[in-house]
């Protein structure tokens, strides 16, 4: 091809649908691997020779190349957030692109899934959270109040944290004012109802069961993904949006701890046998469930997740009970999660993230964590060091096992190209 036959605003044009389509990925969830590689995939097929990009958590800068001319653009995303509807319709129209497909088609195929309206309103929404968190609770061996007030207290701090993203307040601000409410709820019902004597002394299974919500599941597993694929910078971008997040969350739960005086008491299970597995594999699933709904999944995809999460995590607890480490059983139980995520992912167009993310955030260390923020307000610093240490390592060993998972079952992970 000669330099005159070349079309600088053709080539203008396809670089700017092919920053679009990044764009509505990276505000979707996406990981910067999976960002990268639609982006490569929709530019060969709209006929450009080579397309390259540099993705982090906010920022996308790609370089098109057509014969002898190229064309740099840098596109700032500040949406974060998650989308999983909008992420596995936009991984199929890639995985469908042809040769020779036209920016028209491209954009008119960007604009319908922009134009999608979330498949839930926010009163579903904060009862799909509702229910997870209380599921939760059961999991950390709550009782049916403890249950019931992190219903009610989950549920009002998902209407408060969707209330005000609508209005654009700043990120951080959200988590924390939403945790405040969700804690501080939690607290007035069950310490209103221990001094009713009618609840149990113990308020490890329900007060940070009332903030699972607030864990950002999908910036942490693709952080750990993303280093995975060295993608060092979009990497560690993840990492501290996600701890800024944590923290910002931890800071509620800390304060209202202490103003609240929540003490730190074992919470014991209510059942044994066959029938505390079943109902805990039914409150996995249904904790798992909610919390794809929360990520906007469609309702058979959310069902999918449920099963996956419920068989994982169900086999993670039976292995703790059987005196395996903590650490070592959830890393195992997240290798499950991704080899089942594989298996449907390899019959349909659906894409990991959406199936294992729901399916692991219920295995974060929950009390660990509030044991931590209790041996703080003590002034107890090795006991709160220890704790935390032991959540960070089964944190990190639920995005090693998802990255293994990968490696096992994908060429492409499993081998630098």
């Amino acid at each position: 091809m000669h330099e005159e036959d070349l079309e600088p605003a053709d080539l203008i044009r396809t670089s700017g649908v092919v920053l679009r389509l990044g764009r509505m990925m990276l505000s979707a969830g996406a990981g910067s691997y999976r960002v990268k590689n639609s982006m490569r995939r929709t530019a060969l097929a709209l006929g450009l020779d080579r397309h390259e990009a540099h993705v982090t958590l906010t920022e996308i800068t790609a370089t098109s190349h057509r014969g002898p001319i190229f064309r740099t653009e840098v596109a700032e995303q500040r949406a974060i957030g998650v989308n999983a509807d909008r992420l596995d319709r936009l991984a199929s129209f890639v995985a469908g692109t042809r040769p020779e497909l036209s920016v028209d088609e491209v954009e008119a195929e960007l604009d319908r899934i922009e134009e999608r309206p979330p498949l839930y309103g926010p009163a579903v929404t904060a009862g799909a959270v509702a229910l997870a968190c209380a599921a939760f609770a059961f999991l950390n061996n709550g009782g049916p109040l403890e249950c019931a007030a992190v219903f009610v207290a989950a549920g009002l701090g998902q209407t408060l944290r969707g209330l005000l993203q609508r209005r654009h307040l700043n990120q951080f601000a959200v988590t924390a004012l939403a945790a405040a409410v969700a804690c501080s709820l939690y607290a007035l019902v069950v310490l209103g109802l221990e001094r009713l004597d009618l609840a149990d002394p113990s308020q490890e299974a329900g007060y940070i069961s009332a903030v699972l919500f607030l864990v950002p599941g999908f910036p942490l597993v693709t952080a750990v993904l993303d280093l995975v694929r060295l993608d060092i910078s979009a990497g560690i971008s993840r990492v501290v949006y996600t701890a800024m997040i944590l923290l910002s969350t931890g800071m509620s739960v800390w304060v209202i701890a202490m103003v609240a005086g929540m003490e730190s008491a074992p919470a014991q299970a209510h059942l044994q046998g066959v029938l505390l597995v079943v109902l805990q594999l039914l409150a996995s699933a249904v904790a798992a469930g909610g919390f794809a709904l929360l990520f906007n999944t469609p309702a058979r995809v959310a069902l999918i997740s449920a099963g996956i999460g419920g068989i994982a995590n169900v086999g993670r607890l039976v292995l703790i009970h059987a005196g395996m480490a903590g650490q070592a059983a959830t890393l195992l139980a997240a290798v499950a999660v991704g080899l089942l995520a594989a298996a449907v992912v390899a019959r349909t167009n659906l894409s990991r993230v959406t199936l294992s993310v729901p399916a692991v955030v219920i295995m974060v260390p929950g009390v660990a964590v509030y044991r931590a923020l209790v041996h703080l307000n003590n002034g107890e610093i090795s006991a709160a060091l220890g704790s935390g240490v032991e959540a960070t390592i089964v944190i990190i060993a639920i995005g090693v096992g998802l990255a293994v998972s990968r490696m096992l079952t994908d060429r492409g992970w499993a081998f630098d190209r």
